[in-house]
């Protein structure tokens, strides 16, 4: 039995999750410290502490469902757009054209730029309650696939409801949205506005949404609060995770056992892989394929466990990567090449505050340096990679090769191969190649797996 915390690996994991919306690392965390803290002068029971304490971590579950959504709409840096979306008031109009104005294709030419306003303005609402519906259930169904209350799963598909009935996905309206729902949606805009202006900021934006956005009782809660309440401390400390454990409820603390962290790693592969049509259950496939070639190898029980955990959090560095890049049809330039090549560095970030995963961080960062030592992002030789790291680069290349991209069509089986062959020596380790034909020739079925956690109604791959 792991003594892991469930609350100390998800806090951790919930950066990946910031990177996703634009915001700066730790804005999840933040948002939960001070929504933990009016759950407090609310004086909720343990339990409800317990049932808050997840939701506000695991908010932005549903974040990366609909990028290319928000890509193809707007054109530019999904996460810019993403961002700006909470530091205007978009049920404001002229703040909503202002908004449009500023992140509907900013880099494109004027005709460019007319024609994708335009395009954005027929869409009109509807388009609006999509994306806030593909992002709301797909985060709850990924909080239930963690094992957390229904009650949680609930708050985290109403958190963008307002107090008046103009949010969204159902237009909810005053006590009709759950209250946790309701603590995450001012929680979440207080902290990006404390991160710009401090205290005074986030309580000038909670007043000024008050009775629209938020739950008048709650934003009195809030400015009683003060400037020199011991939260504004808690938020600036570094790093947050003391303060995140100090919130957690005492009597309700959860054990992250095996099985609980397999499902973390197979919910966070899920969160990666719906970032973009063209990586729909990649991780799932690299853990499925690095598993053959462990069998093949004669990898430990306990090699294989970490080895495809690894697998399934290797891309998580991904979710720092713009859709317009990631989904570009055409060759990338050096600007945007620097970007992709980056994505390793934020996995090891990522993982590296994580415990249990932090010991695979550096395997699963090196899923594309090659033992020839031109692979990035570190540029490492043969010596620094590790049979995992090894078995991770031939895994993740296989994947890629026999899927789709925006750029060219999926490889047949005999191409593939072919590919996988003549990088062996130079790219790839050779044992690891011999291992991945060897086990490709007895089955194929391991390519394309569903995934081992179901989820209900997930999103379209489209997004």
């Amino acid at each position: 039995m792991s003594s892991v915390k469930l609350s100390d690996v998800l806090s951790a994991m919930s950066y990946a999750l910031d990177l996703t919306e634009g915001q700066p690392l730790g804005h999840a965390a933040r948002s939960c410290l001070i929504g933990m803290r009016l759950g407090e002068e609310l004086r909720l029971s343990a339990d409800e502490r317990s049932d808050l304490f997840y939701a506000l971590l695991m908010k932005d579950a549903g974040c990366s469902s609909n990028s290319a959504r928000v890509s193809q709409l707007f054109g530019g840096n999904d996460q810019d757009a993403k961002r700006g979306l909470w530091e205007r008031d978009w049920r404001n109009w002229s703040e909503k054209i202002a908004y449009a104005l500023e992140y509907t294709e900013p880099d494109g030419t004027l005709l460019e730029r007319v024609r994708r306003f335009a395009a954005l303005a027929i869409a009109g609402p509807s388009s609006q309650r999509e994306l806030f519906e593909i992002r709301c259930d797909r985060g709850a169904n990924i909080a239930r696939a963690l094992g957390v209350s229904e009650a949680t799963a609930v708050a985290i598909r109403s958190m963008d409801e307002h107090w008046d009935g103009g949010g969204y996905p159902e237009g909810l309206r005053r006590e009709d949205i759950p209250l946790y729902a309701r603590i995450v949606g001012l929680s979440q805009v207080a902290e990006i506005f404390w991160a710009r202006g401090g205290p005074t900021a986030a309580a000038e934006v909670v007043r000024e949404r008050r009775g629209r956005w938020f739950d008048p009782e709650l934003v009195r809660l809030f400015c009683t609060l003060g400037s020199a309440d011991r939260l504004w401390t808690a938020l600036g400390a570094e790093p947050l995770a003391e303060s995140i454990a100090a919130a957690e409820p005492v009597e309700r603390v959860v054990a992250a056992d095996e099985s609980r962290l397999d499902r973390i790693a197979h919910a966070f592969a899920l969160v990666v892989d719906a970032k973009s049509t063209f990586t729909y259950q990649h991780s799932e496939r690299v853990a499925a394929i690095s598993d053959a070639v462990a069998a093949e190898m004669a990898l430990s029980d306990a090699a294989r466990v970490r080895l495809r955990r690894a697998a399934l959090l290797h891309d998580v560095g991904k979710l720092s990567v713009p859709n317009r890049i990631l989904d570009k049809p055409g060759k990338l330039e050096s600007g945007e090449w620097d970007v992709v090549r980056k994505h390793p560095y934020f996995t090891y970030e990522i993982l590296a505050r994580v415990p249990v995963f932090s010991e695979f961080a550096y395997d699963a960062s090196c899923h594309h340096e090659r033992i020839d030592g031109r692979g990035y992002h570190r540029g490492v030789p043969a010596e620094a990679l590790s049979p995992t790291a090894r078995i991770l680069a031939a895994a993740d290349i296989f994947d890629a090769l026999s899927a789709a991209r925006p750029y060219r069509d999926a490889m047949p089986l005999d191409r593939v191969l072919s590919i996988i062959g003549e990088s062996r020596g130079t790219h790839l380790c050779p044992a690891t190649v011999d291992a991945l034909i060897a086990a490709g020739a007895k089955s194929t079925t391991f390519l394309r797996p569903q995934p081992a956690i179901a989820i209900a109604e997930t999103a379209s791959p489209s997004y």
